[in-house]
C-alpha cells in the first residue's frame, strides 16, 4: 500500500490522500478500534467533528478530532447514509476534496463494527508499551515477534495518513489515542525512519518502552509543517516531562501569556520554534528566514509580554518548556493534510 501511494503521489496528489483514508480506517479495523475510536479518527482526518445517527429515530453523536463527545447537532448538508446510520462532517462551510471518502470509509467501518464485529484479543504493541505487563510476558513477546530482547529499541509514532520515505521493520500496530489513531512501532534503536510527520523516541530497554511510546507520541503531536520530524534525542528529558504531565493539567502562566500573544501577532507560531532550535537571536533570525534586527525587534515584543527573556539565563527554560507545551496544545499533527493547491 505505501509503495502504491508513493506512487500516485507523484501522479495525482488528491487521488493519494483519498488512497490515505482508505488506509487509515483498513488499520483502523484491523487494530478493532471501536466507535468512538473510529468517530475520533475521521474528525482527525476532516479537521472537524463528525456525527454519527445509528438509525433512523436514535440520538445523534458526535466526536470531536481529540475523541471528546461534542453537544449533538443535526447533519447538514455535508453527510452520508448507508443505511441504517447517517455520518456527517459538522462545519459545512468549510468542504474538502476529502470529505466524501472520509465519510464513505467511516460509514462502512462502523456498519462493520456495529454489525457484531468481534474485538480482537489484546494485541502484542498493547501489551509491550503497557506498564503494568510483566517482564516475563514483554521477553516472550519480543521473542516470539523477533525482537533482540538484549538491545535498545526505540519507539516511532505516525499518523495513519504518513508520507513514509525510509520505514524499518518492526512490532506495529494501531494504537488508539486521545489525540487520534496512531501508527506505533518499536524498532531496533539503530534503525532510521523518516516520514511526514514522525515522533522519534530516545532508545530504552524492553522495561522502559511504555515510556518510550508515551515520548514517541509527544514528538509526533509536536510536529509542524516547518518541523515533520521531531526526535526525543534532541528533547533530551523535555520529552519525558510532556509525556508525564497528566492530560488535563490547566495551562500554567507562562503558557496563557504566550498564547495570548500568539493571538495578537502573526509571527509568533514561526519565531517560537525557531528560538527554540536556535542558541542565538541571529541564529533564530535564519531560521525564521528573517533579519536579524526583525528578530530582534520580535524578541523585545516577547519580552513585554512575557516578562523574560526567552534567551536569557532560566528565561530560556522557562520559554523551552512553555513554547513546546504551548505546541502542543495547537497541535494539528493529526490532521490530514489538503491536497496541493490547483489540484
Amino acid at each position: 500500500m505505501q509503495e502504491l501511494l508513493g506512487r500516485l503521489g507523484a501522479l495525482d496528489p488528491e487521488a493519494s490522500q483519498s488512497l490515505r483514508v482508505v488506509a487509515c480506517f483498513d488499520e483502523l479495523m484491523a487494530g478493532g478500534v471501536g466507535v468512538r475510536g473510529l468517530m475520533s479518527a475521521a474528525a482527525a482526518l476532516a479537521g472537524r467533528p463528525v456525527g454519527l445517527v445509528r438509525s433512523p429515530g436514535h440520538a445523534a453523536e458526535v466526536v470531536g478530532p481529540d475523541g471528546i463527545a461534542l453537544a449533538p447537532v443535526p447533519p447538514g448538508s455535508n453527510r452520508h447514509r448507508a443505511d441504517p446510520l447517517t455520518v456527517w462532517i459538522v462545519d459545512e462551510d468549510l468542504p474538502t476534496v476529502n470529505d466524501r471518502i472520509i465519510l464513505e470509509r467511516l460509514a462502512l467501518a462502523l456498519q462493520l463494527r456495529l454489525n457484531g464485529g468481534t474485538r480482537p484479543e489484546r494485541r502484542d504493541l498493547a501489551s509491550l508499551i503497557d506498564p503494568e505487563t510483566p517482564r516475563s510476558e514483554r521477553l516472550e513477546i519480543a521473542v516470539r515477534r523477533g525482537l533482540d530482547a538484549g538491545l535498545p529499541h526505540r519507539a516511532v509514532a505516525t499518523p495513519l495518513f504518513a508520507t513514509w520515505r525510509r520505514r524499518p521493520t518492526g512490532l506495529e500496530d494501531v494504537v488508539p489515542t486521545e489525540h487520534g489513531p496512531v501508527q506505533l512501532s518499536i524498532v531496533d534503536a539503530r534503525a532510521e525512519a523518516a516520514a511526514d510527520p514522525i515522533g522519534i523516541s530516545r532508545p530504552a530497554d524492553l522495561v522502559g518502552l511504555p515510556a518510550a511510546a508515551r515520548s514517541a507520541l509527544v514528538c509526533l503531536r509536536l510536529c509542524t509543517a516547518r518541523e515533520p520530524a521531531v526526535r526525543a534525542d534532541e528533547l533530551g528529558g523535555l520529552a519525558e516531562v510532556l509525556a508525564d504531565a497528566p492530560a488535563d493539567r490547566p495551562p500554567d502562566q507562562d503558557e496563557l501569556a504566550l498564547a495570548a500573544l500568539a493571538e495578537q501577532t502573526p509571527w509568533v507560531g514561526e519565531t517560537v520554534e525557531a528560538l527554540t532550535r536556535a542558541s542565538t537571536a541571529r541564529e533564530a533570525a535564519r531560521l525564521a528566514s528573517v533579519h536579524h534586527s526583525t528578530m530582534n525587534a520580535r524578541l523585545d515584543t516577547m519580552t513585554g509580554a512575557l516578562g523574560y527573556h526567552p534567551l536569557d539565563g532560566l528565561g530560556r527554560a522557562r520559554f523551552a518548556l512553555s513554547a513546546l507545551r504551548w505546541r502542543l496544545r495547537r497541535s494539528e499533527a493529526f490532521v490530514l493534510p489538503p491536497p496541493p493547491a490547483g489540484r
